[in-house]
């Protein structure tokens, strides 16, 4: 039975609370398919586990990623976005208090 996240685009098994966003192409992977990507791919040459792009070297590069899907109107991608706004809004307030 899926969870509410869905199924893994590569294993179609029900994602669990532990998942990660390709900045890519904006995929929900789990964390198995993750780390057998991490264990396969060479530090040099880390690629998506989905759509085989390269990895994000830095913070300026998934950025630009995001903005791209959040563009194409992208639903997770979307998300994505607006869970980083949440998070730093709310570290925001609470360094005010």
């Amino acid at each position: 039975e899926s969870s509410y996240l869905g199924d893994c685009p590569i294993c179609f098994l029900p994602i669990s609370v532990e998942f990660f966003v390709q900045s890519c192409c904006s995929k929900m992977i789990c964390e198995g398919c993750s780390y057998a990507n991490a264990r396969r791919e060479t530090k040099q040459r880390q690629t998506c586990p989905f759509c085989r792009h390269p990895v994000p070297r830095s913070k300026e590069e998934i950025d630009k990623n995001n903005n791209k899907r959040v563009a194409a109107n992208d639903p997770i991608a979307l998300m994505q976005m607006g869970m980083d706004y949440h998070k730093k809004e709310r570290m925001r307030l609470l360094l005010i208090i």
